[in-house]
């Protein structure tokens, strides 16, 4: 099996709440091959796709009664330190729930958490140890 991932897809409770967060929030563009049923938003190397809650948890044939932390979390990396307060400042004014505001972490670098309309956590960070390319690509050596 090849090393990546190609697609991460977000079981949430309304596609149209959840697709507006994404669009009006982030300011992220769906893909035309998004659905009524199904939204694609294409990043740097894969996709993220919303879809409905019920619907995954069908498909993967397991129960969608899930609750509590997911176990994982989604990342958005800057270049610069300063980057995290803008970011987090601006979507703060959009309405986004703050869930750890900006502030220097244990590994040395500096992050913050929000969440989505299904309180899925993206952190924004600086990472002292990575670089970016200009896609905002982890470089790897």
């Amino acid at each position: 099996m090849d090393q990546r991932v190609t697609i991460i897809t977000l079981g949430v409770a309304d596609l149209n709440v959840s697709s507006d967060f994404y669009e009006q929030k982030f300011g992220w563009q769906r893909l035309k091959s998004s659905t009524d049923d199904i939204v694609f938003f294409k990043l740097n190397g894969l996709i993220l796709s919303l879809y409905s809650r019920e619907k995954l948890a069908d498909d993967a044939t397991v129960p969608a009664d899930g609750h509590g932390f997911p176990g994982f979390s989604l990342a958005y990396n800057v270049r610069r330190q300063e980057k995290v307060d803008e970011l987090i400042s601006d979507l703060e004014q959009k309405g986004v729930r703050i869930v750890k505001r900006p502030q220097k972490v244990f590994w040395g670098g500096y992050s913050s958490y929000i969440s989505d309309p299904d309180n899925y956590l993206w952190e924004i960070a600086h990472n002292p140890f990575l670089d970016l390319d200009q896609e905002g690509q982890i470089i790897v050596e």
